[in-house]
């Protein structure tokens, strides 16, 4: 499904995995990464994700998924 950014769901879970991929592995953009590719995988559309995100932990893992998420949706513009 399209979002309302333009890509749908899958293309913007391959960039998030692909931010995963270069970051360190442990690390806390790695975390955050993996988890924004699982969500955009796993939910239908943009605001699915997003709602789904709020409920990562610990805090910065979260914190750092949203801004991720922030990242990779303006891009998909």
């Amino acid at each position: 499904m399209t979002t309302q950014f333009g890509k749908d769901n899958l293309d913007l879970a391959a960039s998030a995995e692909a931010l995963a991929d270069s970051a360190p592995t442990g690390s806390l953009r790695h975390a955050a990464a993996k988890s924004v590719a699982i969500t955009f995988a796993t939910t239908r559309d943009a605001a699915q994700a997003r709602s789904t995100l709020n409920g990562i932990s610990p805090d910065d893992v979260r914190q750092a998924a949203l801004e991720i998420f922030e990242e990779l949706s303006a891009r998909a513009d």
